[in-house]
Formats: C-alpha cells, sequence, structure tokens
C-alpha cells in the first residue's frame, strides 16, 4: 500500500475515527485504524475505519493513491503524529513487511502494524426502516435530550437516547426521542420522516450520540438513517457511522409526564438559572438541593448548608396561583433551564412532591420532568 496525502485532510479524517477508539484495550487489533487505499472508480482515496465492537465508524477521504492496498496502525499514534506534522505538509504512507512508513518533510516514523485480516468489521445484517433527517434536526434531537442520558450501569436501559415514532393526537405521525435517569426526563417531538414508518422503538447507545454529534457539526444537509431492531447505521457524507443497538425495553416514560399541574409559572429561563447558580455556590455537593418558595409574582431561592451557610436570592416571575416550597437539583435544573432558547419558561407545578413539567410554552418540540427533592 502506498498513498499519499494532504496533512489537513488526514488530521481531520483521523480526528473523527480515532475518537471511537478505546485507550485501553485487551484485544490489540482494536487500538488501531483500518487503513485501505483504493483506487475506485469513484477516484482515488483513502479509507479510515475504526471500531470498539459496538461501534464502528467509516470515512474516505481524498488521497494520491500509488499501490492500492490494506494495512492497521495504532489509531491515536497515527493521530498524534498527524497533529504535529508542520501545516500544509503532504503526508506519504507506505506498508509492507509488517511496517507503514509515514514521512512528512524531513520526519520520518515507522510503525508497527497488524495485518487488514484480523480487523473486526461490524455485520449490518438488513436494516430495513430507512429514512432521511436534516442534519439540524438530529443535531436539536441530541442536544436537547441526552443531558439526561442515565450513566448508572446497572440500569443499562437508560444509557441512551430512546426513539420512536407515535401519533401525536391530530392523526399525524411524530418522531419522539427521550431520554431519563430516573431524576428528570427530556423529551423532543418532530415531524415524522418518510420511510420510519413502523419502525421498531430503538435505544441509541451514549457512545454512539457523542459520536454522532462530533460528526454532524460537519454535516449541512441530511442524513441517511437506517435501522433495524439491533443495529442503527448514519451515512453523514463521507463518514458512515454504525452502531449497535441497547437491548433493553425502555420505560413507559408517557406515564411520569404530568398532564393536571394546575400551577403555573412563567418565567426568564436566564435570570432563574443564573439565580440558581448563585445561591447553589452554597449548597453540598452530595444533594445540591435548592428551596423554591412560590408566592405571588415573586420567588424566592434559597439554600441552606450545614457547613457553609444560608444563600438567598428573589428572582421576578408571573405566578398567580396559592404559595408553597418545592425544592429541586440545582445542576439538573439548570442543564434543562440551558436547553430553553426562548425568553420565557413555562414551569407546571403541583405541589412539592408531583413531577414538574417544564417548557417554552405548549407548542415547543421540547419538554421536560423534573422531579423534586426533599428540603
Amino acid at each position: 500500500m502506498k498513498a499519499t496525502i494532504e496533512r489537513a485532510t488526514l488530521l481531520k479524517g483521523l480526528s473523527h475515527v480515532q475518537s471511537v477508539v478505546e485507550r485501553r484495550n485487551t484485544i490489540p487489533i482494536l487500538s488501531n485504524v483500518l487503513l485501505e487505499a483504493v483506487a475506485g472508480s469513484d477516484g482515488p482515496g483513502l479509507r479510515l475505519m475504526a471500531t470498539d465492537l459496538d461501534l464502528q465508524i467509516v470515512e474516505t477521504i481524498a488521497a494520491a493513491v500509488d499501490q492500492p492496498g490494506a494495512i492497521t496502525v495504532s489509531a491515536h499514534t497515527l493521530f498524534d503524529i498527524a497533529r504535529k506534522l508542520p501545516e500544509g505538509a503532504q503526508v506519504s504512507l507506505s506498508a509492507a513487511e509488517g511496517k507503514m512508513e509515514v514521512k512528512a518533510g524531513r520526519a520520518r516514523f515507522n510503525l508497527q502494524t497488524l495485518p487488514r485480516d484480523d480487523f473486526p468489521v461490524i455485520a449490518e445484517g438488513e436494516l430495513p426502516t430507512s429514512f432521511e433527517l436534516p442534519a439540524p434536526t438530529l443535531r436539536q434531537i441530541i442536544d436537547k435530550t441526552r443531558f439526561a442520558i442515565s450513566t448508572e450501569e446497572t440500569r443499562y436501559y437508560l444509557n441512551g437516547i430512546y426513539i420512536h415514532t407515535a401519533e401525536d393526537g391530530q392523526g399525524g405521525a411524530v418522531l419522539k426521542a427521550a431520554a431519563t435517569d430516573g431524576h428528570r426526563l427530556a423529551r423532543m417531538t418532530v415531524p415524522q420522516p418518510q420511510g420510519a414508518d413502523g419502525m421498531p422503538g430503538v435505544i441509541i447507545p451514549r457512545k454512539c450520540v457523542g459520536e454522532l454529534r462530533k460528526l454532524l457539526d460537519e454535516v449541512d444537509g441530511s442524513v441517511d438513517v437506517s435501522l433495524s431492531a439491533t443495529k442503527i447505521r448514519f451515512g453523514l457524507g463521507s463518514a458512515t457511522l454504525t452502531s449497535k443497538l441497547i437491548d433493553g425495553t425502555f420505560p413507559d416514560y408517557s406515564r411520569v409526564i404530568p398532564t393536571a399541574n394546575d400551577k403555573l409559572l412563567k418565567i426568564d429561563p436566564k435570570s432563574f438559572a443564573q439565580g440558581v447558580d448563585r445561591v447553589a455556590t452554597i449548597a453540598s455537593e452530595k444533594t445540591r438541593a435548592v428551596k423554591m418558595t412560590l408566592d405571588r409574582d415573586k420567588i424566592i431561592l434559597s439554600v441552606t448548608s450545614p457547613e457553609n451557610g444560608t444563600a438567598a436570592e428573589e428572582v421576578p416571575g408571573d405566578y398567580a396561583s396559592p404559595g408553597f416550597d418545592i425544592g429541586f437539583n440545582a445542576r439538573y435544573l439548570m442543564d434543562i433551564l440551558g436547553q430553553i432558547d426562548g425568553d420565557a419558561v413555562e414551569v407546571h407545578l403541583a405541589d412539592a412532591a408531583a413531577p414538574t413539567l417544564i417548557r417554552e410554552n405548549d407548542a415547543a418540540q421540547a419538554l421536560y420532568v423534573l422531579m423534586p427533592m426533599r428540603v
């Protein structure tokens, strides 16, 4: 194999694939990236591929190919080399007899390799459901929900974003994405794309969500999504991301979305979040509890910490129901408020023990549910 490639092109391609590779691997080949120089009908190029056996990324980048062939080499080492090479350098990659030589300007590297035949590939099988989603829509789905993904490994079925189709109540069909960790819930609703009829509800793992979000920053058009009950594939221009799905049943989250919360608080999300952040400075690291005292058109945020003292701040808000006290985890509340783009947010409350519904307005695509805390 022999190919020449511009340093910036190589670095960009490697930055996409190397983040899939785990730093510590018991199987040596999984630390490697597969480099395949192809002189195909679509023009010459270098195909990069990395996997951790659950997630696989393939990207084709432009390169001048002198001799087609394939080899695998340490992903992080090659990425670090490319990062440190001078800007604008032409990088020559040539592999023979178990070694790969990397040349750029006066720099020479000889790297250990492993044979291409040992490199594992995720077998996709049939992916019967296929549809397109605009890249900005997919970015929004991820941004509005992923902060609520659970990190608790015992409840592995919550370690991802659940995507499914549903009726919208007016005879139309929608695509819903939800994530929850048991303390808060985030749900995003978008119109159902053509081709998504009858798709199974799937849970996309946290790592796949993170890698997909990074790749989406460089995609302007649409993303091709193909899936079965066990695998999902995203076509993002020159890159293809394939992932196994979480094999589990996502809970019926619609049961925790309150429908009868009759106390309505309208408030500016920015000043609300800043107030919460300020008083939470002295909250104990373990609970992060902030008390909210609701009164006619004023909300008092307060924290009492045995080791640090007390803090209180009044924030203006539009509230006309009977007053009461309720407590929330400050970080969870700020995570949700950070997703609100407008200058007003609706907080629908029932009592100090009931789940609270937070959304921009009744037409908003995103809604959030937050469980209160005892304070």
